[in-house]
């Protein structure tokens, strides 16, 4: 007696859909189809009249179950197989998330709800501020609490003295296995200042000759450490060196970076952001948003790049 429905188990099923695909789909008589898959015509005709009766043959060969029947009965097909079951599994990539430390990244995380479940990766030392007290190590922590994934994070500031000093920091076991994982983040949320002060945390913390310098390179942006002149141009790659974050080539790297800027005073520093490609998205206010569709900063930087 002839297996009902869909009880004989996957194999049935695709049995069952790759005749219905080839009468229904391919135009193949019933003695076609049997002479090819080696079953009596009469066998045939039950599975059509099962895929009908059970819903598999609608207006397209489906099956609201696990079990890809097309994909199934295409692989059979096309490789030769007895049998072949194609099961569908949910999109096992998940998004690795990275977070600088910045005043507007730090401001998000109390406003944040529920989160998908994600890995996060900590990309930036901090620098001690009267103004901010969460540091980027809490930034990733309090979010991993949210996302229940896994967390790497590590404790070191922002800015070293010099270059060695920073190349040693990063040799320490937890910065370096957090530096690893900078290249699986798919998704980072950065700091975005304007070379001035009271705009740019690192701004703040570096000494007038070291602002001078940058200031004469041209710089008018940073964004989590990577300097920006007007153009969008990557400069001032010394004094990234002695910092704990992402360079310009690893942060390129990025699919999707995210700059939180608030204050028309940095709308020339988001324009550069936006030209260097290395800031793909943005949330800001209204008026940053109005000067930027339509002020003279726009005007002004439109001039200058052409």
């Amino acid at each position: 007696m002839e297996p009902t429905e869909l009880t004989a188990g996957p194999a049935q099923l695709v049995l069952t859909a790759t005749v219905a695909r080839r009468y229904y789909v391919d135009g193949r008589s019933k003695v076609e189809i049997a002479d090819e898959l080696h079953i009596s015509r009469f066998k045939v005709a039950r599975l059509l009249d099962q895929a009908l009766a059970t819903g598999l043959v609608r207006i397209e060969i489906g099956h609201p179950g696990t079990i890809d029947t097309d994909l199934s009965s295409r692989l059979q097909e096309q490789l030769d197989l007895r049998t072949a079951i194609v099961v569908r599994t949910e999109e096992s990539d998940q998004d690795v998330l990275g977070f600088a430390w910045a005043r507007a990244v730090a401001s998000t995380v109390p406003a944040l709800g529920g989160m998908a479940p994600a890995s996060l990766v900590q990309l930036t030392g901090s620098l001690p501020r009267d103004d901010l007290s969460m540091t980027s190590t809490e930034i990733v922590r309090d979010i991993g609490r949210l996302t229940g994934g896994r967390v790497t994070f590590f404790y070191a500031p922002f800015l070293l003295p010099d270059e060695e000093t920073a190349r040693t920091l990063r040799r320490q076991p937890e910065i370096a296995r957090a530096i690893d994982q900078f290249r699986a983040v798919t998704k980072a949320v950065v700091g975005l200042g304007a070379w001035g002060q009271g705009q740019s945390t690192i701004y703040d913390a570096m000494g007038v000759s070291e602002r001078r310098a940058l200031g004469k390179a041209g710089v008018v942006a940073d964004v989590s450490g990577v300097f920006l002149d007007e153009s969008g141009a990557v400069v001032g790659q010394e004094q990234t060196a002695r910092m704990i974050c992402m360079n310009a080539d690893q942060l390129s790297e990025v699919e999707d970076v995210l700059a939180i800027p608030y204050g028309v005073a940095k709308a020339a520093a988001v324009l550069a952001a936006v030209r260097s490609g290395l800031v793909t998205s943005m949330v800001t206010h209204d008026a940053m948003a109005r000067v930027l569709l339509g002020g003279s900063v726009l005007t002004e930087s439109r001039r200058s790049a052409g």
